[in-house]
């Protein structure tokens, strides 16, 4: 068994356990492998291990892999990281997701981009629920009628909300951020918006995401390893 392959079975193991302890179902909850920075190599030693859904940050980089592995239909690409308006076009024209709408124009430019021959392109609206200086996302204040302007665009289909909340160690301290955004979600979806997802929780915190509701967790570290910026 590859490292990747044992790590891949850890992290599911925790989600399964996590899940459990929240009284939810394991299949309940979905592994988005973070492929930044890392190699080919390491998402086919993922595949090769079952792993089918994969999130890129940086679009040049996401879509290179996105056509290397074209040829496996099997394979589900989510842009998670920020998105400025003049790279939307490829994102909308190669990944099946994207986590990190966090203003109107992104929106947009998304649906006016996403090919006709394409299926809508999954939307999370990404909110800023710590009210970090450097973190994207909308204010939660903003997020409702981000996700209407979202759910009356053509080419799209809003799919929930995403947040990185600011890191701390504490468990009790890491559910917070993820109930505020939990709420948020379930006030938007009273309002009539059919809301599904909830993407938050990373390799430090997955626990306490998937207790407070997370349907997609965004595991990068503990599958391929820490990265290297230089």
């Amino acid at each position: 068994m590859s490292a990747i392959a044992a790590n891949l079975q850890a992290v599911r193991a925790r989600i399964a356990q996590a899940a459990r302890a929240a009284g939810r179902s394991p299949d309940s909850v979905t592994l988005l492998a973070v492929s930044k920075t890392k190699p080919l190599d390491d998402v086919l030693a993922a595949v090769a291990a079952g792993q089918l859904a994969f999130g890129e940050n940086y679009v040049q980089e996401g879509v290179e892999k996105v056509l290397a592995t074209a040829v496996d239909r099997r394979l589900d690409w989510h842009f998670i990281g920020p998105l400025q308006s003049n790279k939307t076009r490829a994102v909308a024209e190669h990944f099946s997701w994207v986590h990190s709408v966090d203003r109107r124009k992104i929106a947009e430019r998304l649906s006016e981009q996403r090919p006709a021959g394409l299926p809508p392109l999954n939307v999370c609206v990404q909110v800023n629920v710590s009210g970090e200086a450097s973190k994207s996302g909308c204010r939660p204040d903003e997020a409702q009628a981000l996700c209407q302007a979202v759910a009356d665009l053509p080419g799209l289909r809003l799919r929930g909300l995403m947040a990185i909340p600011e890191p701390v160690d504490d468990p009790v301290l890491q559910r917070l951020p993820f109930r505020r955004l939990r709420e948020l979600a379930d006030q938007i979806r009273a309002a009539g918006l059919p809301l599904d997802t909830l993407s938050i929780g990373m390799t430090h915190d997955l626990e306490a995401a998937i207790a407070e509701g997370a349907t997609i967790v965004r595991v990068g570290t503990a599958i391929f390893g820490e990265r290297d910026y230089t």
